[in-house]
């Protein structure tokens, strides 16, 4: 199995998905089953970390099959640590995901859970697709079972919020579609390394740079595209909204690092600061956005996106530190910094989303001014929300702190100013995190409807407290993680250092 561990992982929750849909409505069965295969596909995926050479930069459990041959298309498979990292985030979260909303969902149950399990199986196939194309389908392919999600089970608003994800998303991948299209004339090949070796004159790598941008910008999100997100979160399930931060939102810094520094290392060194600057309003402005919303999941979407504002600050600094003053340790660490982030933020806004669900499922009502004082009802699940919203405002011993940090260390040695204006994340973050969480759990019960508030079940408890694990694990012993990605990044740092003129 382990010539074929990538297509296992991505077609064991496709075909569950298929096969749950066939249940029909039953839904305890469908429920089961569906939990069944997540945590199935998520024991197959340690299987990743276990035959990991670690000391190895390159592509691993490669897959190589033809598909469209004359078009050199190719169902082409590997993993490097960058892509490990993602995929097994993918394969824990997803179950939590389900078992969270277990009993949240009654209507069209085996739908609901079958299009988990297929989102699950197209994430997996968009971290470990080495074509081009191959990985175009599945990003493509990503947009349907999340738009049934946000359009049949989400809230009010539903259909406006998932037309408005699904546009925004399908006409930013037609850009990299042009570009991807444009490089197969020019090269030949949709291969990655092949793309990788192709020469590019400027003016060819500043359009290809911005038309995989404004893709990726719309998925991690950036400002100003990032628009489409709290709408999405607001009416989306809770467990839809779990997926979407911990996980979908990954898809577009893990496209800015497999597509726009290696391909276009010239055009993203002279426009690397459009992308700071974005990255820097994400995280001061809209940091700001989130301290005046009165609904809960407003403002952990608003977080999100200044959270991740982290990402593509670190990933694009090191091409200054490592252009522009030679600095590569510095630019690895800028890397390294932006890949801690999305794995941390992975756990830390799903389980935030989680203790919103925990809170909705009970009462209904997302808004601010209709709690206070829950605390007194609820102590244990008071305590797994402030480990949480404490990691989300960037506390030391969590893994809210790591990657905020390294990346604010390695801007700091070239350029302090930069390092400065993201550290008032520290200053926005804790004001708004502290601000929701002295609301809704602390002074007196507000009303009788809080009064009547019961504290988490074992399930909940399950489920906050994996998310409480990966939080602590990655907050007092990142190595293990940055181990795994080390010479993955430090191979990156190398091409975007390598000049294709």
């Amino acid at each position: 199995m382990a010539n074929h561990l990538l297509s296992v992982l991505i077609w064991l929750p496709i075909i569950g998905g298929a096969l749950v849909l066939a249940l029909g409505d039953r839904p305890a069965a469908a429920r089961w089953s569906a939990l069944g295969v997540a945590l199935l596909t998520l024991v197959l995926s340690v299987g990743l970390v276990t035959g990991f050479d670690y000391a190895a930069p390159g592509l691993q459990f490669v897959e190589a099959h033809a598909w469209i041959p004359a078009y050199d298309i190719h169902y082409n498979l590997g993993a490097d640590g960058i892509a490990v990292a993602l995929i097994l985030l993918t394969t824990i979260v997803t179950p939590l995901a389900l078992i969270g909303a277990w009993e949240s969902i009654q209507k069209r149950v085996n739908q609901y859970v079958a299009a988990f399990l297929i989102l699950e199986g197209v994430t997996v196939g968009i971290f470990a697709a080495t074509d081009a194309i191959l990985f175009y389908v599945f990003f493509e392919a990503m947009l349907i079972p999340m738009f049934l999600i946000i359009g049949i089970w989400g809230g009010p608003r539903r259909i406006y919020a998932a037309m408005k994800f699904f546009l925004y998303t399908f006409l930013g991948s037609v850009l990299m579609l042009v570009a991807l299209i444009y490089l197969y004339l020019k090269g030949g090949s949709f291969q990655l390394a092949d793309l990788y070796a192709l020469p590019l004159s400027a003016k060819e790598q500043t359009w290809i740079f911005f038309a995989f941008a404004i893709a990726f910008a719309v998925k991690v999100p950036m400002f100003p595209v990032h628009t489409w997100l709290p709408d999405a979160h607001v009416e989306a399930p809770t467990a839809g909204s779990v997926i979407l931060a911990a996980i979908a939102l990954k898809i577009g810094g893990y496209g800015f690092l497999r597509f726009n520094l290696p391909i276009t290392p010239d055009a993203g060194h002279e426009w690397a600061w459009l992308i700071i600057a974005l990255s820097l309003i994400a995280v001061i402005y809209v940091g700001l956005v989130a301290l005046v919303q009165d609904d809960m999941k407003k403002l952990v979407a608003y977080s999100s996106v200044a959270h991740m504002g982290f990402v593509t600050l670190g990933s694009f600094i090191a091409f200054t530190l490592v252009r522009d003053y030679g600095s590569v340790d510095a630019a690895r660490l800028g890397l390294q910094g932006a890949m801690v982030q999305m794995i941390s933020h992975g756990f830390v806004s799903g389980a935030m989303f989680s203790c919103i669900g925990v809170l909705y499922d009970r009462m209904h009502t997302r808004r601010i001014a209709d709690y206070g004082g829950v605390a007194n009802v609820m102590p244990w699940f008071a305590t797994f929300s402030m480990l949480f919203f404490m990691a989300n405002a960037g506390l030391p011993g969590t893994s809210g702190f790591v990657g905020e940090f390294m990346i604010i260390l390695a801007s700091f040695q070239k350029h302090p100013v930069i390092a400065v204006l993201a550290a008032t994340t520290l200053i926005t973050a804790a004001a708004y995190t502290l601000w929701l969480y002295r609301r809704v759990f602390f002074g007196e019960v507000a009303n009788a409807h809080v009064a009547e508030l019961k504290d988490i079940n074992a399930r909940e408890v399950l489920v906050l407290g994996v998310f409480a694990a990966g939080t602590l694990l990655f907050g007092l012993w990142p190595k293990p993680l940055t181990d795994l990605m080390e010479p993955s990044i430090a191979h990156l740092a190398t091409q975007i250092a390598t000049s294709k003129l």
